[in-house]
């Protein structure tokens, strides 16, 4: 039997309702606990007051929303189906002849909407938020800003030196020994007064101090002055340079694919990026997962009275998939499993895992 479009509308509504009331309580709860720790962090300040703090939390949440979708999805099918199962809806559906693949695609088609709408519109609003919050807390919590940014015509760091303060250019970087190729190094005296400019093919970072090879010295009033090698002295170092990447999540989910490109031309390893890319693009699916494990779950309370440990269950393996997920995460940043797989893979487990507890629900 064919589910009507009345009845599907009504499943689907019904869906929404679950998920925007998971999906809130979930944003309150996440929004307090962020605040309090905000807080903390600010307590030592004396230029951090409550209205920086609500500022910062604010701008934080809707990235810290994304991690919540799924949580939202699966939480929400379930209150969703455990309360129409008790109803007897779905008795009498099933005593009509529809099946629970029926009466589920309508939450699995808003699911997989709802991911789609998450990466495509909600993500760019998110990475803008964040990326704003990041430069805030590197001012008022870090007390640093970032060191380093990254174009197409190549990357610019910024480094103190003494009372004034050293910019550094350069086309591409060899990251396995950090060395800089077609370095320019600007030279400023306070905030923005010229002092000089070394042209080099090349500047080697070491402990303190860069290592520059045919170096052309050039100043206002001054001659250009060529040496073979220089060392130039810097509070640089390797792992300072690392922390000033901007984070996958500063970065709409349109501009990562160019981000990466940029990167990997400068010299840089964009795992973290490639691997986050992978991740928002599987969002829908995982979605689709979340719904079909609340079903498994949610759908047998018509066949046993066992509902605490059934729910609990459900919400079990939806902290494994957590789990899972960030241990494939790190396998695949460190290397060990391509980004592709390491994004992919916990996603498709738990969706094939869903599907055949479906098939075995409904059909034995």
């Amino acid at each position: 039997m064919q589910i009507s479009r009345t009845l599907s509308m009504y499943f689907g509504r019904q869906y929404v309702v679950g998920f925007a009331s998971v999906f809130g309580v979930l944003l309150a709860l996440t929004f307090i606990f962020d605040m309090v720790e905000m807080l903390r962090r600010a307590g030592k300040r004396d230029d951090v007051g409550l209205d920086m703090v609500v500022e910062m939390s604010l701008l934080k949440l809707p990235a810290l929303s994304m991690k919540l979708l799924p949580f939202a999805a699966l939480f929400g099918a379930m209150l969703v189906l455990s309360r129409l199962t008790r109803t007897n809806e779905l008795t009498v559906a099933r005593a009509a002849g529809i099946s629970a693949w029926q009466f589920l695609m309508p939450a699995l088609a808003i699911a997989f909407l709802i991911g789609v709408f998450t990466i495509t519109v909600y993500n760019p609003i998110a990475s803008t938020l964040v990326s704003r919050y990041e430069q805030l807390e590197a001012k008022y919590l870090k007390g640093r800003a970032s060191a380093l940014a990254v174009s197409e015509t190549g990357f610019w760091l910024r480094d103190s030196e003494g009372d004034g303060q050293a910019v550094v250019h350069a086309l591409r970087m060899a990251q396995k020994d950090v060395e800089l190729k077609d370095v320019i190094l600007f030279f400023y005296k306070g905030d923005d007064r010229f002092v000089r400019r070394i042209d080099a093919t090349s500047a080697r970072l070491q402990p303190g101090e860069w290592k520059l090879t045919d170096a052309v010295i050039t100043g206002p009033n001054q001659a250009p002055e060529y040496q073979e090698t220089m060392v130039i002295p810097t509070s640089m170092t390797v792992g300072r340079i690392q922390d000033s990447f901007a984070s996958p999540e500063t970065i709409s989910f349109w501009a990562l694919p160019r981000f990466i490109s940029t990167l990997e031309d400068a010299g840089f390893s964009a795992v973290r990026h490639r691997l986050h890319f992978y991740s928002l693009l599987v969002v829908p699916l995982l979605l689709c997962a979340m719904v079909l494990l609340a079903a498994t779950f949610s759908l047998r309370l018509t066949r046993s009275g066992r509902t605490g440990l059934l729910m609990a269950a459900g919400v079990a393996i939806g902290f494994l998939f957590y789990f899972l997920s960030d241990l494939v995460s790190a396998l695949g940043i460190s290397g060990s499993l391509p980004p592709t797989l390491a994004a992919l893979a916990p996603t498709g487990i738990f969706l094939l895992l869903g599907m055949a507890m479906l098939f075995h629900l409904e059909d034995g």
